[in-house]
């Protein structure tokens, strides 16, 4: 059934269909068309695709360049808050840290075999108040009650202070004691 629905669709259009050949040179003249057409369409895309990508990559840089100091130059660094606040606790702090430096080299120096468990955990005890140190300027950077946090820093340094002192103390009485053992010592 299909074949005969097509079969009589090709005798109705019989006679409707352009069996003609076109004429000579008809190809090489479309040819040349095409080549000048191409000429010009080349021409013209060279000219839009020469300077909109790369401007507008350019563009595309320099503004995420833009954006990107923007952002991170507007961010205070623990210092500047702490000299916002209050500039002498910029100097306190610089005056702690380097108390705080002096006494660890001189209690590395203090070290030897008797003394090497009460070091170690002194430097391990000072590593959790720097923890808590790094914490509490986290805090001041997030904007959080800038005084009730520099006092909290503040204490923070006086009790590393005040534990290597306690460990120097210590320290010294072992050396002491090393010193003048039981040999003076009588029943």
């Amino acid at each position: 059934m299909e074949k005969e629905k097509l079969e009589s669709l090709f005798k109705e259009l019989d006679g409707l269909f352009d069996t003609e050949e076109p004429t000579l040179g008809h190809q090489s003249r479309f040819q040349e068309k095409l080549d000048q057409m191409n000429k010009v369409g080349s021409l013209q895309a060279k000219k839009n695709f020469s300077w909109w990508k790369p401007l507008s990559i350019a563009a595309s840089m320099a503004l995420l360049f833009v954006l990107g100091i923007g952002y991170y130059g507007s961010q205070k660094t623990t210092n500047e808050n702490i000299v916002e606040v209050s500039p002498e606790i910029s100097n306190a702090q610089f005056y702690f840290t380097n108390l705080v430096e002096e006494q660890v080299r001189h209690l590395e120096k203090e070290s030897s075999p008797e003394t090497k468990e009460i070091i170690d955990d002194t430097m391990l005890q000072l590593k959790k108040l720097e923890n808590d140190y790094a914490k509490l300027e986290n805090d001041l950077q997030n904007g959080g009650n800038a005084k009730m946090i520099l006092s909290a820093m503040i204490i923070n340094f006086q009790t590393r202070m005040d534990l290597l002192q306690d460990v120097l103390d210590q320290i010294e009485t072992i050396k002491y004691l090393k010193n003048h053992n039981d040999e003076n010592f009588t029943i």
